[in-house]
């Protein structure tokens, strides 16, 4: 970043931009669906730094317009090597619609938030125009959405099973996950003249053969999935898919899937190594200007950036695991760990911006509390295939040692520019809550506990125990509700010895698979006797790449292949919600109601009184 860049700090966006850097070809070409921020944070610059290091010409087409004469597509005519193409940081749906399928009014990733600038699904419809334009150039797609939708996945959207996201986009190739290291060996490959169609050695990437083409013998052995056609005929089939597919994402030593689909065959290659340290920062050190193009200073502030503009992420992975969550299907769940050199420098970047005014607003990672945390015997962790490091308990070979982040939170709160840095990441609390005194100490779990909520809270910590019911708990692979309880004891004494007055602020999840109204009025009763009057809540949304949402779609449990419930009716869908809300006087008739029905008074009792008086 310098204190006053210039338009050619940034990645071009128009061929005059690119001209103004002497270019008039480009390697690469880059499109998004998200306008185009030059920060850690945005996966697109992220990727173009990164082809910029490597001495390639590459440009970004950022939220292109694709209801017109497609001129965006266009302007800067053929890239030598390839296009690239990602929705955004987020699955074009997920960030178009809710839980309960309604468009959004907004978009955070456009300025102003002003939505209608990228279409439903996004990637391929971005690859069809590119294919159509330029059909002889090199197409590869990347980021969330063709990530979470490389293989046969449940459409939420359109209440639909799709094959790879490979079939509609016509893309050539994929890059799933964090895919920096699979398109730098792809790029270097093309530029050496090799033809995308043999570039079918390179890990993390995912493409499609005829099956007429025989099957060569891959080095990591081979997984056979059910074919897309199976599983659209039977969801059983379709589920036990998932088991592989979850756990050759998150394995040391993967295997390479096949699946077939219609006259094709998919190949996904098994992912790269967790980044070292040298390389994470790598990723993060590249000269980013933090800031959004200057084409946008006139169009409004982008919510998105407004976010994270003063923010830290200090690792990526994520070894949760949790089963309605994607970012290890996504990032991995290995954990990969930033220097504390790499981290001070980018907190020293930010004191200097010139709208900077003493508040860092996170230090912090997928999860807050997974900094530098990794298996004790690498061994170990080579042969694993667990889906999660913590569930159903903690790994005897994870390290859950908080001294390193707690040296990071000091040394930031040191730093004289800065007033307060908050940590507002989501936090695992059952990674730091035990009743052995003496790992308490070692691992630093209670000095952690009090350094983040005497330093590092704005006023009110939010956590997401998720639900109250252990059995729901178990489907989502979260902790027992029972270790909120412990929390909630230790953040206030923490709060009473040192004068405090915050708040601890619990988010809850409606209608994840397992749950009924039944669990969702007890939930209620749970809060309310904690002092609890709960003000949001998060209907369950199925993302493609999840084991909650192949639970929702199937019926079944990819791993036993045993029934589970799941709400799908839209009008009991909200009635789960409702309970939440027990203290709205326009929804006592219906809960009052809806106990009487289940035989439940003693909830109706719990629920429905102030004080010692009735509601009426």
């Amino acid at each position: 970043m310098t204190n006053n860049p210039q338009l050619t700090d940034w990645l071009p966006t128009t061929k005059k931009e690119a001209e103004l850097r002497g270019w008039d070809q480009l390697d690469v070409i880059l499109i998004t669906g998200d306008a185009y921020v030059d920060h850690p944070a945005f996966g697109a610059a992220v990727i173009g730094r990164l082809i910029e290091k490597e001495g390639f010409k590459v440009a970004i087409i950022p939220q292109p317009n694709w209801q017109d004469d497609l001129r965006d597509f266009r302007k800067f005519g053929a890239p030598r090597l390839c296009f690239g193409v990602t929705s955004g940081n987020m699955d074009s749906m997920v960030n178009h619609y809710t839980a309960n399928k309604r468009l959004r009014s907004n978009d955070a990733y456009t300025p102003g938030g002003k939505s209608g600038f990228r279409p439903d699904y996004a990637t391929t419809v971005y690859s069809n125009i590119i294919k159509d334009i330029f059909p002889d150039v090199p197409l590869l797609i990347g980021g969330v959405e063709a990530s979470l939708r490389r293989v046969t996945h449940y459409d939420y959207w359109s209440d639909s099973l799709k094959p790879s996201v490979l079939v509609d986009s016509k893309a050539d190739i994929g890059i799933y996950g964090m895919g920096e290291l699979a398109l730098l060996e792809l790029l270097h490959a093309l530029d050496a003249g090799k033809p995308i169609h043999e570039l079918t050695h390179i890990k993390q990437t995912f493409f499609l053969r005829d099956k007429s083409e025989p099957v060569v013998t891959s080095p990591w052995g081979d997984i056979q999935l059910a074919a897309h056609e199976l599983c659209l005929k039977d969801k059983k089939t379709y589920a036990g898919n998932f088991r592989h597919i979850e756990q050759e994402s998150n394995k040391a030593h993967a295997a390479r899937l096949i699946q077939e689909v219609n006259n094709q065959r998919l190949f996904i290659n098994p992912p790269f190594p967790t980044f070292t340290e040298e390389q994470i920062d790598a990723s993060f050190d590249l000269p980013y200007t933090r800031m959004p193009h200057p084409k946008y200073a006139k169009r409004g502030t982008i919510p998105a950036y407004e976010m994270i503009r003063h923010s830290v992420n200090m690792h990526r992975g994520c070894f949760g695991g949790c089963s309605f969550c994607t970012i290890s299907a996504h990032q991995g769940k290995f954990v990969a760990s930033r220097s504390k050199k790499s981290i001070m420098a980018e907190v020293e970047q930010i004191t200097k911006m010139s709208d900077f005014k003493g508040y860092i607003s996170d230090l912090g990672g997928p999860s807050a509390n997974m900094y530098k945390m990794k298996g004790i015997h690498q061994q170990i962790c080579d042969n694993c295939k667990r889906p999660s490091c913590i569930f159903p308990n903690i790994c005897s070979n994870l390290d859950t040692n908080h001294h390193s982040m707690l040296e990071i939170y000091k040394e930031v709160d040191k730093h004289p520019a800065i007033k307060k840095a908050f940590v507002s990441s989501g936090l695992r609390y059952d990674l730091f809550l035990s009743d052995d005194e003496a790992k308490n100490k070692e691992m630093g779990y209670d000095e952690y506990l009090k350094q983040l909520v005497t330093r590092h809270v704005s006023g009110r910590l939010k956590v997401a125990p998720e639900h109250t019911s252990d059995r729901v708990l178990k489907a989502m692979r979260k902790p027992s509700f029972k270790l909120f309880h412990k929390l909630k004891k230790k953040f206030e004494q923490i709060n009473a010895e040192t004068g405090l007055n915050q708040q601890l602020i619990p988010y809850f999840i409606s209608s994840h698979p397992e749950s009924t109204i039944e669990d969702m009025a007890q939930l209620a009763a749970d809060t309310k006797d904690l002092g609890f009057k709960l003000e949001q809540v998060q209907d369950f949304t199925p993302t493609p790449m999840t084991v909650a949402t192949e639970i929702y779609y199937s019926g079944f449990d990819p791993y036993t292949l045993k029934p589970v419930f799941t709400e799908k009716n839209k009008v009991e869908k909200l009635a789960q919600q409702k309970f939440f809300f027990w203290y709205k006087r326009e929804n006592q008739a219906w809960i009052k109601h809806a106990l009487i029905k289940l035989k439940r008074d003693d909830l109706s009792k719990k629920l429905l009184k102030q004080g010692n008086k009735s509601l009426k």
